[in-house]
């Protein structure tokens, strides 16, 4: 207020040629409201509490609250009622084993030749293979005395195995299609020697090949009449199954 009054009594006196005339024109404040003063003061005091702010809140940390443990509890499912099913056993009929007689048919450069091995293996009766009606053809029998798989004197060819063998060796032929095409494989023939030795109901019982299954089936009806088995002395129609496997080479 002071220097308000002067400023308002005194100006209008002065001249800007009076030396005091500008001194007299600044603005005249007071040392409690200039605050140029503590201004470096007040920015170095904040400075100092924003680092402070600023540290203190990279340092803080969540207080970790600790949970009692509690009791842990084993459940487990209840163990699932199985009901057992009975059902009714199904009686197979007892399959007996068959003798077989395996000739091999080995071709090569147009000859025929045929390499021969007794072996004893079992067929499962009771599978069916469907094969061509020319090739499952029955003949008729002469009589109705029973047919087995064993005798005490199994049938013989004529001479023997060795007789066999050359036999087919000689009658057989392999398919010219069947070659071309590469086609090979074993053919299982089954046949009945009868009483009187002659061959009945050839039919095959594992196919490989229709013409192969029908040139098998002609050589084994070719042959000629066997020694007939027998059971305690007596004649008995037998079966007799041969496998004949055509190879080419």
């Amino acid at each position: 207020m002071f220097a308000f009054w002067i400023d308002f009594c005194f100006l209008p006196f002065c001249h800007p040629s009076q030396p005091n005339y500008y001194k007299a024109m600044r603005t005249k404040k007071s040392p409690k409201v200039d605050l140029e003063k503590g201004r470096s003061l007040f920015f170095s005091i904040g400075l100092v509490l924003a680092l402070g702010l600023v540290l203190a809140a990279f340092n803080y940390k969540t207080a970790v609250v600790a949970i009692p443990e509690r009791g842990t509890v084993n459940w487990e499912p209840p163990e699932e009622i199985i009901i057992p099913v009975t059902r009714p056993e199904d009686k197979k009929p007892e399959i007996k084993p068959i003798t077989i007689h395996e000739i091999v048919l080995n071709l090569e450069a147009g000859e025929q030749e045929l390499d021969f091995s007794d072996y004893t293996d079992e067929i499962d009766q009771g599978v069916g293979i469907a094969l061509n009606p020319i090739l499952s053809e029955r003949s008729p029998e002469p009589d109705e005395v029973a047919v087995v798989d064993f005798a005490e004197q199994m049938p013989q060819f004529p001479g023997g195995m060795s007789s066999l063998l050359s036999f087919i060796s000689k009658s057989v032929r392999y398919p010219a299609q069947a070659r071309e095409l590469g086609t090979q494989g074993r053919v299982f023939v089954r046949f009945v020697v009868n009483t009187d030795g002659t061959i009945a109901d050839a039919h095959v019982v594992r196919s490989v090949d229709s013409l192969l299954d029908a040139e098998a089936l002609r050589v084994v009806r070719l042959m000629p009449r066997w020694k007939p088995g027998s059971q305690n002395g007596r004649p008995v129609r037998v079966n007799f199954t041969i496998p004949i496997n055509f190879v080419l080479q």
